[in-house]
Formats: C-alpha cells, sequence, structure tokens
C-alpha cells in the first residue's frame, strides 16, 4: 500500500532582515505606479529592520518609478530593492533605448537628468550615488539607479538634506 505524505510546514522560517531585503517587480507604465512602488518600499524596509531608511528610499523610489513610467516606450517598468554591504541600491528599468544619433542622445539624457534633479538630490545628501545608463539586460532600454549608503539615510531621516 501506498504511504500518503504531507507537504512539510515550514515553522522555522528565519525573519527578515536588512540582508535578506531583495524585492523586485515589475509595474505598469502608470501614474500610480509610483505611489505603488512607495507603499511597497515602505512595507518592505519596515519588515526587513531598515525603518530608518524609510524617508529618503521612499522619495529615491518615487523618482525612479516617475521617471521609468515617464520614460517607456512600452507598458511596463521593472524595479529592483537590495540592502547589500551597507547600502540601500534601487534600480530602474524602462524600455527607452539609447538614440544611436549623439545630438538626439544628449538631448534625451539632459531631459533625463532634468526629470532625476530631485533622485540627485536625495543621492547627495545621504552621501549615495546616482546615475544612468544603457540597460545591460537583452531587450535594451535605460538603466536609472541610486545607492543609499545607511548611514546618510538615517541623517537625512532625521532633517539633514538639502
Amino acid at each position: 500500500m501506498p504511504s500518503i505524505t504531507t507537504c512539510p510546514a515550514q515553522t522555522d522560517a528565519p525573519a527578515p532582515t536588512p540582508d535578506t531585503l531583495a524585492y523586485s517587480l515589475t509595474l505598469p507604465s502608470a501614474l500610480t505606479s509610483p505611489a505603488v512602488a512607495r507603499a511597497l518600499t515602505r512595507a518592505a524596509l519596515t519588515a526587513h529592520g531598515l525603518a530608518a531608511l524609510v524617508d529618503p528610499a521612499t522619495q529615491a523610489v518615487g523618482e525612479l518609478a516617475a521617471a521609468a513610467c515617464t520614460f517607456s516606450a512600452t507598458s511596463e517598468m521593472y524595479l529592483s530593492l537590495r540592502f547589500r554591504e551597507g547600502a540601500l541600491r534601487v534600480i530602474a528599468y524602462d524600455s527607452h533605448p539609447r538614440h544611436p544619433h549623439p545630438r538626439l542622445a544628449a538631448a534625451c539624457d539632459a531631459r533625463r537628468r532634468t526629470a532625476l534633479r530631485l533622485l540627485a538630490c536625495v543621492a547627495r545628501a545621504c552621501e549615495g550615488d546616482w546615475g544612468f545608463g544603457e540597460a545591460r539586460e537583452p531587450g535594451g532600454g535605460t538603466r536609472m539607479w541610486v545607492t543609499v549608503p545607511y548611514g546618510g539615510g538615517v541623517a537625512y531621516g532625521h532633517g539633514q538634506h538639502c
């Protein structure tokens, strides 16, 4: 007679920690997506013990998501949150390809820099880094990112920003 087994219940699941923060999601290129991305970021950081980074992170995520939705040539954009080596890393991808003509590329880069002006301020205030460039993934598009070091993010949360 065959034996019947049940699926094991995971009872010893570890609690979320900063080092286990790793989320990726695809969002519609819609006006509501930055708000959804900010809400997810707030919940994820709090669950992983990184509530001190909520203010700069939600500002940065909102700016990246808004830019990705604005520039995306398709109906979707992609967002990634990771905490590694003492810093929050946020990456957004949109489907807008690099222009082959130098003048068009320069104009588009200037427009994107303008759209990310507040992101640059947040990164600077947190002693982090930000930027954008051609996506390395198949299908092309543009990759935008920001890093928020833990210490700089905590200072930002205490009102020490631009």
